[in-house]
């Protein structure tokens, strides 16, 4: 996991127990088993067959085999491979390693907001209308939920959750109506809770007062 615009470290996880010199080994990352995401050729960097989108954005530590990727952006999710090559004669080399990864982009969500959509006073026999919204966040969150407290009882309500996704950035926004009758018995705290994916935990709104 890493976040957005962060660099990545992906690793290739060799050990190289015969400590290869780098003159003798072809360092090769591919991104979905299509796109070049970096070469080594026999310890030269080779650019001519990286696919675009990884021109200038990558670096090889090769003290730890450690592939680091620059700004990473919700593109570059998907699953990554190292292949080690070494040479054995002239013309010919055998692949000595291979390992897998997957990469997941994070971006925080902005702190979930109510609106009160009620235009009049509130009446003891009309409808409280209000949204909560939260925006700029990735991967696209689980649910939302509204928690209603009065006299230390919480009810909790799973409501719609409209979902949005910026075309360019990629990074979703999302809302969500509650319509319940005005509370008429005592004080009421009403808060909604966002509740993000990957383990990432929830996010709650500070509280409207009724």
């Amino acid at each position: 996991k890493a976040f957005l615009h962060h660099t990545v470290h992906l690793s290739c996880y060799f050990p190289n127990p015969q400590k290869i010199d780098i003159k003798n080994l072809i360092i090769f990352w591919q991104k979905d088993t299509n796109k070049v995401v970096h070469e080594v050729y026999y310890g030269q960097e080779k650019h001519e067959n990286l696919s675009p989108e990884y021109i200038n954005r990558t670096k090889l530590d090769m003290g730890k085999w450690t592939l680091q990727l620059f700004n990473a952006g919700v593109e570059d999710e998907g699953r990554y491979q190292c292949i080690i090559m070494q040479k054995v004669t002239e013309q010919s080399t055998e692949v000595i390693h291979k390992s897998e990864c997957s990469l997941h982009i994070i971006a925080n969500y902005s702190q979930p907001e109510i609106e009160e959509l009620h235009s009049r006073e509130l009446k003891p026999n009309g409808y409280l209308n209000l949204s909560c919204s939260s925006s700029g966040g990735y991967p696209e969150p689980k649910e939302m939920t509204w928690l209603i407290s009065h006299e230390n009882i919480t009810h909790s309500t799973t409501a719609h959750m409209d979902v949005s996704q910026d075309a360019v950035t990629k990074l979703y926004n999302v809302t969500s109506k509650l319509n319940i009758p005005v509370p008429t018995k005592s004080r009421t705290n009403i808060s909604c809770l966002l509740h993000l994916r990957e383990k990432l935990g929830s996010l709650v709104s500070v509280p409207l007062g009724i």
